[in-house]
């Protein structure tokens, strides 16, 4: 297992910003690089974008390519490769399909998240989890479903820890609000964790009301991740039915930001979001409509 420090997912990303560097400063081609070493493209683009796990001796291979003498640079990549292709701690777990975003999620310093049908992973009860999950993933196992709860519950360990926490910055469209997940009781217990959590400095939440109209999150989901390092270029995560899509190029992830900001303008602030989920909570427990 990977030390605390290690982060294998952040390492391939790391090491495949570096590769991508060097093969730049050679001015060469992945296309060229690729017929170089007698492997396709795709391999080398997936080693440069992080998607696939580097072995020590792709990065020989390379280095040989783009001419690296140094070989104190050399070995540097070398065990960046060696530390990316250990395990993190939702390995523990079996397979994840998003286990390249948990990666992400896990080294992010701050995550700004839209969400138009469910309450946010993060900010999720155990028994709304359970309930969302068993909902959306009918033909899986109760097995299957205890297994991604538990990586839920895990994952929400970066706001509620009192060491570095994540900072969240979470738009939830009034919809996920008032849809029914479970039963009302659960849906009311739920709201009144959503008002705890947003007590905590480093969790913002606002809401976007039906009045806001047609908006720029029309789309669906997503989220932008932020890191630490300034090396590490923010992350753009879009989640699909059979697979999700990472972008991170700077006009991609500009555009991204500026939807959010238009999001965020439209929804209510944070001390009218906190009066409107204790109205829908109100309505939940007496038993009224919650639309």
């Amino acid at each position: 297992m990977a030390s605390p420090n290690v982060n294998p997912t952040v390492r391939r990303r790391r090491l495949g910003q570096e590769l991508r560097r060097l093969r730049e400063l050679k001015g060469m081609t992945a296309e060229g690089v690729a017929e170089r070493l007698l492997v396709s493209q795709s391999k080398i683009s997936r080693l440069e974008n992080g998607r696939r796990s580097i072995s020590p001796r792709d990065v020989r291979d390379l280095c040989g390519v783009y001419e690296v003498e140094d070989p104190r640079v050399v070995e540097s990549l070398m065990q960046m490769a060696k530390d990316s292709r250990q395990q993190g701690w939702w390995h523990a777990f079996g397979d994840i399909p998003y286990s390249v975003y948990i990666g992400l999620e896990t080294d992010a310093d701050n995550l700004r998240v839209y969400e138009p049908q469910v309450v946010p992973g993060l900010l999720q009860t155990p028994q709304y989890a359970e309930a969302v999950i068993s909902g959306s993933l009918p033909e899986t196992t109760p097995e299957e479903w205890a297994k991604r709860v538990g990586v839920r519950l895990r994952r929400q360990e970066r706001i509620t820890t009192t060491t570095s926490p994540l900072r969240l910055w979470a738009v939830i469209d009034e919809a996920a609000l008032c849809r029914v997940v479970g039963d009302r009781h659960l849906m009311l217990a739920q709201l009144e964790h959503l008002q705890e959590l947003s007590k905590l400095p480093h969790v913002t939440i606002q809401v976007l009301p039906f009045s806001a109209g047609a908006h720029t999150g029309l789309s669906g989901h997503y989220a932008i991740l932020e890191f630490p390092e300034t090396t590490d270029s923010s992350v753009v995560y879009i989640e699909g039915v059979t697979s999700d899509l990472y972008l991170e190029k700077t006009p991609d992830v500009q555009k991204y930001t500026g939807m959010y900001e238009h999001l965020r303008a439209k929804a209510l602030s944070t001390e009218e979001s906190q009066r409107h989920i204790e109205r829908i909570a109100k309505r939940y427990a007496s038993g009224e409509p919650a639309a």
